[in-house]
């Protein structure tokens, strides 16, 4: 079985969480994730609070904020 790739992994569809990048089949916005842990919370209390992620999950999260950096900035400064 092939592993998921942040294409699987992230998804964005019109009128699930305004739009935005999400976690695949989840109201998750990644732009939630990138906030809580430039608050300082780290991977385990993430997977801990959101019992449905893996770390995988993450990983693509953190990818895909490296790749839009100004898209998910902005959405965390309109917060």
């Amino acid at each position: 079985m092939s592993q998921p790739t942040q294409k699987n992994l992230i998804q964005k569809t019109p009128g699930v969480c305004g739009g935005n990048a999400r976690i695949r089949d989840t109201r998750i916005a990644v732009w939630t994730l990138v906030s809580f842990r430039q608050q300082g919370a780290s991977e385990e209390e993430l997977l801990r609070n959101y019992p449905g992620l893996t770390p995988q999950d993450l990983e693509a999260a953190w990818s895909y904020y490296q790749e839009h950096l100004q898209e998910i900035d902005q959405l965390i400064a309109d917060d």
